[in-house]
């Protein structure tokens, strides 16, 4: 039992950032359009930014040495999963700029 808590101290520990990234994610930039499809989009977005930090999780559990010290697996994780979050959210941002973008907005 201990050793399921240590595999999933990694998404517990980045849970509270987790949250945060997501409501900035929902929320900002107030600029663009808000229409469902938008909606629906940032939604998708967020739900490969939590499967891909879950499996990038997983990954990092089963790639780490066993030679390494007990907080070494977590850590790996961590950095995995979180890394994975940022970049699909980044990616996903970037993306929701170009497609709904205001009719006049230039550039």
């Amino acid at each position: 039992m201990a050793e399921v808590a240590s595999n999933n101290l990694a998404l517990i520990l980045f849970l509270p950032w987790f949250v945060i990234l997501t409501w900035v994610y929902w929320t900002l930039p107030r600029s663009l359009t808000r229409r469902g499809t938008r909606r629906r989009f940032d939604a998708a977005v967020l739900l490969l930014a939590i499967s891909a930090s879950f499996l990038g999780m997983r990954w990092g559990l089963l790639r780490a040495s066993l030679d390494a010290a007990a907080i070494s697996k977590p850590m790996l994780a961590a950095v995995i999963a979180g890394g994975a979050f940022l970049l699909v959210l980044a990616l996903g941002a970037g993306l929701r700029a170009l497609l709904f973008r205001s009719p006049g907005d230039k550039g």
